[in-house]
């Protein structure tokens, strides 16, 4: 270990994911673990499903919390409600023993991974969506107000329309394509009005999003309605960042770094293609780039910089290194 600590926790509506890592960007340890949304699981189930994590994360590098120089926890729904949120910021310390400490939105880590800490926009698009980008100093955030009426774009949505897609195929107000069959052998349908009772009968929001991976498949295999969807989700993903764009104040003509972070860019072209197409639409100025390292490994470097202790570029690409190494 060289130098302090610094752990990062990404926490999300399908799964969590710790890091620890020292100040030279070497990677101590790495856990995943299950969702940490508290509108689904309670904040008692939070608190669990944290312990638990940190438990595990610090046994590999057999250290305690107090080690931990500083550390962040990127929790899904921080910030959208003020009533819980100092709940929320209670949250960590008995666990590690100290308040070196900050909570904040899951958001935050997609954008300090994907773009290393610098100045751009990150716009996710797992289990929901959001935009989130800084600009010398100033940040802004866009989209993310739930799946029950936003979220677009992200894999919920993505699923959702998906279904509904089916829902028509089957009445026949669109022809059959590949979808419906497919969703109808994968869930194993007697009849196509099952799947009232697969969907409504308690399937959670993380597994109503995975059922957007059905829906790659489908486009994948050539249905014209599954394609179109994908495509709509990158429109609404480019205007979520559009929207943050211009609560940054980026100039018409000024370049803006624009990366990616969620489950949804798992289908590659499928999605960055049109993705790229309607930024492009909106703005010549617009540069869309691999994420340079993971959310986790994100709130790890938040962490860094929060104790003002931040990752040199050496530190950065040896960090990019190990995970690279260790996830292959």
């Amino acid at each position: 270990m060289a130098g302090a600590l610094f752990a990062g926790v990404d926490g999300g509506g399908s799964k969590t994911d710790y890091l620890l890592i020292d100040g030279s960007g070497q990677l101590l340890a790495a856990h995943a673990g299950p969702a940490s949304y508290h509108l689904e699981i309670g904040l008692d189930g939070l608190r669990t499903v944290l312990r638990e994590g940190l438990a595990a994360l610090f046994a590999q590098a057999r250290i305690g919390g107090e080690a931990i120089a500083h550390a962040f926890f990127g929790l899904p729904g921080y910030g959208e409600d003020s009533a819980i949120e100092p709940a929320l910021d209670d949250l960590p310390e008995p666990l590690l023993g100290h308040r070196r400490y900050r909570c904040g939105n899951d958001m935050v880590c997609g954008w300090a991974g994907s773009l290393g800490g610098g100045d751009g926009i990150n716009i996710v698009a797992g289990t929901g969506s959001i935009g989130y980008g800084e600009r010398r100093g100033a940040s802004a955030r866009a989209g993310g107000w739930g799946e029950v009426f936003s979220d677009e774009g992200s894999a919920y949505w993505i699923a959702a329309r998906g279904l509904n897609a089916f829902t028509r195929m089957s009445d026949g107000r669109l022809p059959k394509g590949p979808l419906h069959a497919l969703l109808r052998t994968s869930l194993d349908l007697s009849i196509d009005l099952d799947l009232c009772a697969r969907i409504l009968a308690g399937m959670s929001r993380a597994g109503v999003a995975r059922l957007a991976r059905l829906i790659e498949r489908a486009a994948n295999d050539g249905d014209a309605e599954a394609i179109r969807i994908f495509d709509e989700a990158a429109r609404e993903l480019a205007e979520i960042v559009g929207a943050v764009r211009r609560s940054l104040g980026f100039a018409p003509a000024e370049l803006v770094p624009v990366s990616y972070s969620g489950g949804v860019f798992k289908a590659g072209g499928l999605i960055l293609g049109p993705l790229q197409r309607h930024l492009d639409a909106q703005s010549p100025g617009y540069r869309l780039q691999a994420p340079l390292l993971p959310p986790d490994a994100g709130a790890a470097i938040y962490a860094a910089r929060l104790a003002a202790q931040p990752l040199s570029p050496a530190a950065m690409q040896r960090l990019a290194t190990s995970l690279r190494e260790r996830r292959s």
